[in-house]
């Protein structure tokens, strides 16, 4: 039997959103794994329709042929289920895609802006991590890494962010714990069973 499912292909993505065929306002690889990730951890399910115009900044994508929008598609969904998979099944394997220089030089700012573009998606369901007092410290490193003038209406000072940027080991601690305090949480509201009561 033929195996008709998309093509899982990280190298294609990336082509594609840095070729000319791609919308003009599109994301790159980094931060749409960034973008991806949050919604994975995110505290409310967020509809693929809805992500989906995020990735392509509003525009309406266009492909060459079928089989490319399958592969470009089909890897974006398999990416995401991929995230989806090590954080129910073993967080501390996450492993994110960072954007590397030519030189080698690893760069973290991309991938956190696109975690923070998640955020914006459902920044009011987000609003019990950032008010609690410990908690809050684990998006802290990406909000400053990502854009943190908008979060804290503030510039960190370069040192503190260079501090953060040459640390990639951060990001996935910081992503394990948020992702473990939003299982703490919802976990804490869901309704717990009555106890039984003899009648006397």
């Amino acid at each position: 039997m033929a195996d008709n499912s998309p093509e899982f292909d990280l190298e294609a993505l990336d082509a594609y959103l840095m070729s000319d065929a791609s919308p003009d306002n599109c994301m790159m690889l980094s931060d749409l794994d960034g973008l991806l990730t949050g919604i994975v951890v995110a505290p409310e399910l967020i509809p693929p329709s809805e992500w989906m115009s995020a990735i392509w900044g509003g525009e309406e994508p266009e492909f060459e042929s079928e089989r490319r929008r399958q592969t470009v598609l089909g890897t974006i969904m398999g990416r995401y289920n991929e995230i989806v998979a090590v954080m129910n099944s073993d967080p501390d394997s996450f492993d994110p895609i960072f954007e590397r220089w030519p030189d080698g030089e690893v760069v973290v700012t991309d991938w956190a802006a696109g975690f923070l573009d998640a955020i914006k998606l459902r920044h009011k369901a987000w609003e019990p991590l950032f008010k609690h007092p410990r908690a809050k410290l684990l998006v802290e490193p990406l909000i400053i890494l990502g854009d943190d003038e908008n979060f804290f209406g503030r510039s960190t000072p370069e040192p503190e962010r260079r501090f953060y940027a040459s640390r990639q080991t951060v990001i996935p601690t910081c992503v394990i714990g948020i992702n473990d305090f939003w299982r703490d949480w919802q976990s804490r509201r869901k309704p717990q069973p009555r106890r039984n009561r003899g009648r006397r």
